[in-house]
């Protein structure tokens, strides 16, 4: 795969891109394997006033959540309303991630587009831009029966050049079966995991016990909150979780537990963690829940593209408020601190220097 540098117009982008491109040139930097594992925030995607993306206000979330220690970033998934951008705006998402991002956590790239070749052309894309690997959700709108899921992802899987991670959300999509992931885990090198949204345990279990033995580097992420702990428990790498979105210092918690054995700990955590899944999901038109939560904790994203009856404004600011007084028990509420204002407020120059100095560090270890 080239290098980032030669894929990229670095002279549209910031100081922070600049930095970086330095460091690229002296061909020190490829780009990584990152292990996905761990928490990755579906991350919600800000507008401003007239509905247009928002990329400074993204570029300062994406700070926020590395900042804040999630280990991954999943643009333009569910939580991102993909499919309520343009194929251009999606793109537009990837490469503000990306270049935000820095390297500094691997990104999940949702590809996803409406049909075969679309979403060949995005995944090539994302990949040249530096994307850890592409998550797909199953063919949607069209129920198909599992010998079809195979066959669409087998033939992406084939042509593209980048890592495939399935995405099964049979809320929106067209389930993804066991025997299904099972024979895509074998005849297809480029699927390497999947993210499942299901909140099925058992079904998960099934699919750890089938294709684990198979392929060891398959890897396994919950996309549903409400079961994060159990998941772990069985053997899940990680999650794709809106709330991390929200409170990204909780579901880190959680994951450390789990890694570390903490067990009680974890679920303590969890019970905590599941009130304020349930308020932000099923109370308001998905994900209006969580741009709610967002703003309680600062940042405000905009209004999501799809519009509210008054009578639905009315109960997001209902629910906000009790969001807000669930969130005012959590010890990282008791900060005060406008969590934009805290991003953007650096020097340029001490963050190059932090840049730099963190990849140096690296380099003298290896």
């Amino acid at each position: 795969m080239p290098a980032i540098g030669s894929l990229i117009d670095w002279g549209n982008l910031d100081y922070r891109a600049q930095a970086w491109k330095n460091l690229r040139n002296c061909d020190i930097l490829p780009i990584m394997k990152q292990p996905l594992s761990g928490i990755f925030t579906p991350n919600i995607t800000p507008l401003d006033s007239r509905g247009r993306l928002d990329e400074q206000k993204l570029r300062s979330y994406v700070d926020w959540l590395i900042e804040k220690g999630v280990h991954g970033l999943y643009p333009n998934g569910s939580t991102g309303e993909f499919v309520r951008f343009t194929p251009e705006e999606r793109r537009q998402v990837i490469e503000i991630v990306v270049d935000q991002t820095q390297g500094r956590v691997p990104i999940l790239a949702g590809a996803a587009e409406a049909n075969v070749s679309e979403t060949i052309r995005a995944c090539d894309l994302y990949g040249s831009l530096g994307c850890r690997a592409v998550a797909i959700v199953a063919p949607f709108y069209y129920r198909l029966a599992p010998d079809g899921v195979f066959a669409y992802f087998k033939e992406i899987a084939d042509r593209v050049s980048v890592d495939v991670t399935l995405y099964n959300i049979p809320l929106f999509a067209s389930p993804i079966d066991v025997a299904t992931v099972k024979r895509l885990a074998q005849e297809c090198p480029r699927v390497v995991g999947i993210k499942d949204s299901s909140g099925d345990i058992p079904h998960m279990m099934r699919m750890i016990s089938e294709v684990r033995p198979l392929r060891k580097d398959f890897f396994f992420m919950t996309g549903w909150d409400a079961a994060l702990v159990p998941m772990l428990m069985i053997g899940c790498d990680g999650g794709t979780n809106a709330t991390s979105g929200v409170v990204p210092e909780l579901t880190r918690a959680i994951y450390e537990s789990c890694k570390a054995g903490q067990w009680d700990r974890a679920m303590q955590l969890q019970y905590r963690l599941l009130p304020l899944f349930d308020a932000m999901l099923s109370t308001l038109e998905f994900p209006e829940g969580f741009r709610r939560g967002a703003r309680i904790r600062g940042w405000d994203l905009g209004e999501s593209r799809q519009p509210l009856s008054p009578q639905q404004a009315t109960a997001a600011d209902v629910a906000q408020g009790k969001l807000q007084e669930m969130l005012s028990g959590f010890d990282f509420m008791q900060s005060r601190t406008n969590p934009a204002r805290e991003i953007s407020s650096g020097a340029s120059d001490s963050v190059i220097n932090r840049i730099v100095h963190e990849v140096l560090s690296q380099l003298k270890s290896v």
